[in-house]
């Protein structure tokens, strides 16, 4: 840990010096030697550090949805060059330069955090071992040592002996209680933030592997913290503990209002935001404009949620623009309600029902059609006369065949159609 502190060294007074800065200012107000002032200039520091780190936490959150929808190229890229692993990273590099994405964006603000952990936590370590360091001189260490954070001494560890503790004026129980509970608490922080990002963050749409890395982290981490908690003071404890809780909100923050693509926590903000439409009959605000422009701009290429919202806007009478806002439109309402009538199927019928009715259909055929040839036949008798010059050839001509409904009469008699076959000799 010494070689890994002079590493982190050039940054050590600078946290030291805000430190103490905020230790006057709580001080003032808790008294210069409870653990109040200490805890809450370590907060405070923590506050400071992750609010000069927004900007590259906005740039994770581009990194690792890019990161995301380049899932399934990459691995059509390693599926393709597999057998050549130089050309496979050619090709990814080259995939990154074109979409321009940076695998390390992700772990940016981790890594910019680290060298204030590990300052803070060599702070921490020369108060419990009664070293100055950086601009904490004799007296503020002395008043460091003193400060109590719900019994637990400021540089106090889990791992520590008895004789240790009481040094600091302490027992080895309450540092070991206090201990293990901000180590749960830190524990069940960091998964709670990594499982709301799985289940509610992701786009479900597309499986890939990079879902199951999320997944196995959100078991991985929580477990690291639990292991190396115990080797944490109680101030770096709560340093860890304050940036959990501040991660938290913030990913909760950015599910809530910028939701990934495809993702159920789009589904809901997009939900909001057409009740909002519908209430004020406006996008009200630049970020929602922003997001209506957005999915506008993708026409054909939009997800279910995104085409679930478009059409309820629809419904309610709405047209989203190209600008991002909407506007009334009556004819887009009827023509999403649809204007004609729904198509009804017909109902299916048992069997029986459809032969009874071929049955009474077949009937109605029978009744037409003799007085339909009697019919026929009474009007070629009154144009007779006119037909008297016909050859009388005409005549002679075979009688017209039966109708149906006469041949089937006779066919159910027991006379047979057509020419008679004759009999064989030995039956006559």
């Amino acid at each position: 840990m010494d070689t890994i502190a002079s590493l982190f060294s050039f940054i050590t007074t600078p946290v030291s010096w805000v430190i103490v800065q905020f230790h006057r200012l709580y001080g003032a107000i808790f008294g210069p030697d409870t653990g109040w002032a200490w805890g809450l200039s370590i907060v405070s520091l923590v506050v400071l550090i992750r609010i000069c780190l927004i900007p590259l936490f906005v740039k994770q959150i581009k990194s690792t949805r890019n990161m995301q929808a380049l899932q399934p190229k990459m691995k059509a890229i390693q599926e393709r060059y597999k057998s050549d692993k130089q050309r496979q990273s050619e090709e990814m590099m080259k995939l990154y330069k074109e979409t321009g994405t940076n695998p390390l964006s992700s772990c940016l603000p981790i890594l910019a955090q680290s060298p204030f952990f590990f300052a803070l936590y060599h702070v921490l370590s020369g108060i419990a071992s009664g070293k100055t360091i950086g601009v904490i001189n004799q007296p503020l260490l002395e008043s460091a040592q003193k400060a109590h954070i719900m019994g637990a001494p400021l540089a106090a560890k889990f791992t520590d002996s008895a004789s240790k503790v009481e040094s600091l004026g302490a027992t080895l129980t309450d540092v070991r209680v206090v201990t293990a509970i901000m180590i749960v608490l830190m524990s069940a922080s960091q998964f709670f933030t990594q499982r709301q990002l799985m289940t509610k963050n992701v786009d479900l749409s597309v499986k890939t592997p990079f879902m199951q890395q999320q997944k196995m982290l959100m078991y991985v981490f929580p477990v690291m913290f639990a292991v190396m908690g115990i080797n944490f003071p109680v101030g770096v404890l709560v340093y860890w503990l304050t940036t959990n809780v501040w991660t938290m909100g913030q990913q909760m923050y950015v599910i809530n209002q910028n939701p990934t693509p495809g993702s159920k926590a789009q589904a809901s903000y997009l939900e909001r935001l057409s009740k909002s439409i519908a209430a004020h009959s406006d996008v009200r605000g630049k970020r929602r404009r922003a997001v209506v422009q957005a999915i506008v701009a993708k026409g054909p290429d939009r997800n279910d949620n995104e085409r679930k919202f478009i059409t309820g806007l629809a419904k309610q009478g709405f047209a989203a623009q190209a600008d991002g806002s909407v506007v009334k439109s009556e004819a887009t309402a009827a023509e999403a309600e649809g204007s004609g009538p729904k198509r009804q199927q017909p109902k299916r019928q048992t069997k029986a029902q459809r032969q009874s009715g071929a049955v009474a259909q077949q009937g109605t055929a029978d009744a037409e059609e003799p007085a339909k040839t009697s019919l026929d036949k009474g009007t070629s008798d009154e144009g007779s006369g006119a037909k008297q010059d016909a050859p009388q050839d005409a005549k002679s001509k075979p009688a017209a065949k039966p109708a149906s409904g006469t041949a089937r009469s006779k066919a159910q008699s027991g006379q047979r159609k057509g020419q008679q076959r004759p009999k064989h000799p030995s039956k006559k």
